[in-house]
């Protein structure tokens, strides 16, 4: 799985559009796609298009509803969730990734495409007839069973003591239904096919224009500041930290990392695929790496790497020792049985061979549990690519609950009856 290397392919169907007058980089949303909505009325009016996919429109990442809540998501619904949003940052002030924005993108394309199709069904066949098969990917697909029935690489991930362990592909059906984030299946072979197709600015191999160089550079135009040397395009990122332009953007599934670069200005590019969350400690280093052989650079990459899995084994064995694995069964028997959110869906805390569980439904982990230093209880998922998500034990209104925060917001699982 690419994962979120979607974005610049979703953003290629859109310049697909530009140049059939489907649609106007500048042109308001709501006149593609009327039910559009955000939950800021005046944020709805001022999204144009290009704004679908630059990460500047103050909408926050808010992952976690997708990712707890997936048994019954649609396309539609994915589109209807962003209605119940609030930007935390005024529009065009700061870089805030949004997949569901980025989703958006893809099926309003997908609707431009063949209004009377489901949006899912339509996105995947624009993809497949305008895309991929003109590319020859002929392993890249939105199918999660097709790509499974083949040679496919089975993600991974740390168990808790740091060992590498096969993981479990359930979490990564949350993708399905916002999958123009971030939902493609491809291969090394299948994503060059697609960086060439950037570095010819629109041109096949065979020198069959198949989309124009106007629109495929419009998406490599700033939208918003990532950093000082570094901007958000549309799908893109733009990187001038070496001093050498490089035109990039990683992806990240469970127990998969992916990136894929290219030097526009040397016509050179490279892309990575990994099955593991370790994965994400070769993305960067590859990237000074290519610099390093193209530019005889200075070494710094392989050092990059062992020192980032130094550290990152250094952090495992540190955070290791706080956790009580198995979960401490004092702790447990004070939990209760069940939980539900109204975001998040539901919770049932399972007791199996001597471990607990957190069973979400459609998916679920062991968890280990952990005192804080406040004093509080933390029960923490460990299994292997799903570890990390923490719920702090809690008691509001009279009720026991179980609370998980992301960078801006604060989800409560409370017991149910």
């Amino acid at each position: 799985m690419a994962a979120s290397n979607t974005k610049g392919m979703t953003t290629l169907l859109l310049a697909m559009l530009a140049d059939e007058k489907k649609l106007q980089w500048d042109q308001p949303v709501t006149q593609l796609y009327p039910s559009f909505k955000l939950g800021d009325a005046d944020t709805t009016r001022q999204v144009l298009v290009h704004h679908l996919v630059c990460a500047c429109t103050g909408l926050p990442r808010q992952d976690l509803e997708w990712l707890f809540e997936l048994k019954d998501a649609t396309p539609a619904s994915s589109l209807a969730s962003l209605g119940t949003m609030q930007p935390t940052s005024r529009f065009g002030e700061l870089f805030q990734y949004s997949n569901l924005m980025a989703a958006a993108a893809g099926y309003v394309g997908a609707h431009l495409y063949d209004p009377s199709r489901d949006l899912g069904a339509a996105y995947d066949d624009a993809m497949e007839k305008k895309i991929f098969g003109p590319l020859g990917m002929k392993s890249t697909t939105f199918d999660m069973e097709r790509a499974q029935k083949g040679n496919h690489a089975w993600p991974h991930g740390d168990d808790v003591d740091g060992k590498p362990a096969v993981a479990d592909m359930a979490l990564n059906y949350s993708v399905v239904s916002l999958r123009p984030a971030g939902g493609v299946w491809t291969s090394a072979h299948d994503l060059t096919r697609y960086v060439q197709l950037e570095l010819a600015l629109g041109k096949l191999p065979s020198g069959k224009r198949l989309v124009s160089e106007e629109n495929i550079l419009m998406r490599r135009k700033p939208q918003v500041a990532i950093g000082e040397d570094e901007y958000y395009g549309m799908g893109l990122m733009v990187d001038k930290t070496w001093g050498v332009t490089v035109i990039h953007h990683g992806g990240s599934l469970i127990g998969y990392k992916s990136d894929l670069m290219f030097l526009p200005e040397q016509g050179i590019g490279a892309v990575l695929l990994t099955n593991s969350d370790n994965g994400q400690m070769l993305l960067r280093p590859m990237m000074r790496r290519l610099l390093e052989v193209v530019f005889d650079g200075k070494p710094e990459a392989v050092g990059d790497v062992d020192g980032r899995a130094a550290a990152h084994k250094a952090s495992m064995a540190k955070d290791r020792e706080r956790l009580v694995v198995p979960a401490d069964r004092a702790e447990v028997s004070k939990l209760a049985a069940h939980y539900t959110s109204s975001a998040l869906g539901d919770l049932a805390v399972l007791k199996q061979e001597g471990t607990t569980v957190f069973d979400f439904g459609e998916w679920k982990s062991t968890v280990a549990s952990r005192k804080n230093d406040d004093g509080s209880i933390s029960f923490i998922t460990i299994d292997p690519a799903v570890g990390g998500f923490e719920f702090v034990v809690g008691e509001r209104g009279g009720k026991r609950v179980l609370i998980i925060r992301d960078g801006q917001h604060e989800y409560v699982f409370s017991e149910a009856a």
